[in-house]
């Protein structure tokens, strides 16, 4: 859309209903989790009923991103966009108005759905409107609104269920998806998918591609078979009381913000570094809780590193994603967010079979080690073509 005559005020207003629409679709994804025991006491079933309405957003997610994306591919990004918020504002509505198990699994799966098409499009369609030069401030603008979702949507919307009901957070991101749609379908320009800078990858290289996808994979797995038994971890092993546990969950979010909004402002001078950086950072602070996690002062610094890498990696892979795309952006992008989730998935299911075998402890370090891994995958893939050139030159 660069060279469009889409004036400044336009853009930055879709820029930030795009905003809002992370900032939703995130608080939606994990509302459930400060909801569970309310959810499960309205409709009559079992917390571990409930926890399934997380797991299989994931899992939905990690299946429908890339099918959805390459069956949309042909639309108008406008009308994508408007018809994944009108599902989010149906199915949040749905949701609310639930009064027993199967209608909401139904609409959080519809939302899912939604979610899973709209990180594959986001994506070009925001830096789409705006110079190639800023790109990377444009993801981490999206980025940081999407990390908010943890710092303040799912806390103000466990605080309001609580003295409410349930249903009244859930219903409040059909009142946000409804603003978004409105402005987007009034203010972005209907143009076909593939046309903007944004559309294809700027550098299309398959082996890092590969490589980008199989470091998501790896950190997204380490991090979340820790991550998903932190409060057994805080309480177990680092001898914090419960009543400490969500002031810790605050401090990690901050530093999730954080390091999202630090890594958002270097991504466009330092784009392959950043990624490395964020999943070693991932690395060092799994290891450490693993090694001094028994020891509340360094607990606290080593689970303030995980949580200023933990947005950064995803932030840093999409990024990746839009130059080294070896076709359609869009395309890339879904499967970085499935193989993403897919991940989380996975890494949830790892952490659930070392625990009753090795305890919590062997979770973080697994997690640890998953992270060192994908770091190693990263960091090989950059020296492997310096030392190929070497030999060219020294000849046979």
């Amino acid at each position: 859309m660069v060279g469009s005559p889409l004036a400044a005020w336009r853009r930055a207003a879709v820029l930030a209903a795009l905003m809002l629409a992370a900032f939703t679709f995130n608080t939606a994804e994990n509302l459930p989790v400060g909801l569970l025991d309310l959810i499960a006491r309205g409709l009559g079933v079992s917390l571990s009923a409930v926890g399934l309405l997380v797991t299989g957003y994931g899992v939905a997610v990690a299946v429908a991103s890339l099918p959805l994306a390459h069956a949309t591919r042909a639309v108008p990004r406008r009308h994508v966009l408007s018809g994944l918020l009108a599902a989010l504002v149906a199915s949040s509505l749905v949701a609310a108005l639930s009064t027993s198990y199967g209608p909401l699994l139904a609409a959080r799966l519809l939302t899912a759905l939604a979610q899973a098409l709209f990180w594959a499009v986001v994506g070009p369609v925001a830096v789409g409107l705006f110079r190639p030069e800023v790109r990377g401030r444009v993801i981490g603008a999206l980025s940081v609104a999407g990390s908010l979702a943890l710092v303040l949507g799912v806390p103000a919307g466990t605080w309001l269920g609580r003295r409410c009901d349930w249903q009244v957070p859930v219903a409040l991101p059909a009142a946000l998806g409804l603003v978004c749609l409105a402005t987007i379908g009034a203010l972005l320009p209907t143009s076909r998918p593939e046309e903007g800078h944004a559309a294809y990858g700027t550098a299309p290289d398959v082996r890092r591609f590969v490589t980008v996808l199989a470091a998501g994979v790896l950190s997204a797995t380490g991090a979340f078979a820790a991550y998903t038994y932190l409060v057994a971890f805080l309480v177990e092993v680092g001898g914090f009381s419960r009543a400490a546990v969500g002031p810790l969950f605050v401090v990690f979010g901050v530093a999730c913000l954080a390091g999202v909004g630090l890594t958002g402002a270097l991504l466009d001078r330092f784009p392959h570094a950043a990624l490395t950086t964020a999943v070693a950072t991932q690395a060092v602070g799994l290891l450490g809780l693993y090694g001094a996690g028994d020891r509340p002062v360094a607990a606290v610094g080593f689970l303030v590193l995980v949580g200023g890498a933990l947005g950064p990696v995803f932030m840093a892979a999409q990024h990746a994603m839009l130059r080294c795309a070896p076709g359609r952006a869009d395309l890339a992008l879904a499967a970085n967010s499935g193989a993403y989730n897919a991940g989380i998935a996975a890494g949830a299911a790892l952490g659930g079979l070392v625990l009753p075998l090795a305890g919590v402890r062997a979770a973080f370090l697994a997690g640890g080690l998953l992270s060192a891994a994908a770091c190693a995958v990263l960091t090989g893939a950059r020296l492997r073509p310096a030392t190929v050139r070497a030999r060219r030159r020294q000849g046979p």
